[in-house]
């Protein structure tokens, strides 16, 4: 199977490493690609883990992101610019058969000794 994050790349290859430890992730652009892939995989464990525990979703708002993230059709990862903390990316999908887009400047820092994400960089 193809990653999610880059077609070129094999899944086992790419972000499956980080799916089954966090701790492999490198770098704030990595664990960025390595989350993309888990909301195309639906692999919602994974978001939780990655997520800052500051600002991880509650139980309720996992349900609904995994509801929601199963409901779409992704399409491509654009990643427009990455710095040791910050990457800004654009996330491509189709859901009632729009095209739409999320386009992010994330935040990310380190936690427990592993990147996670923190939030929009607003």
């Amino acid at each position: 199977m193809q990653c999610p994050c880059n077609p070129s790349k094999k899944y086992s290859d790419c972000c499956q490493k980080a799916h089954q430890n966090i701790n492999k992730v490198s770098s704030a652009a990595q664990l960025m690609r390595s989350r993309y892939s888990a909301f195309v995989l639906a692999n919602i464990n994974y978001l939780q883990k990655s997520h800052h525990s500051s600002t991880r979703p509650n139980k309720q708002e996992k349900r609904t992101i995994e509801k929601w993230t199963k409901s779409v059709n992704w399409v491509k990862l654009e990643v427009l610019n990455a710095t040791e903390d910050t990457v800004e990316f654009k996330a491509f999908f189709i859901v009632n058969g729009t095209t739409n887009v999320i386009h992010e400047n994330s935040k990310f820092c380190k936690e427990n000794g592993h990147w996670v994400y923190f939030g929009e960089n607003i």
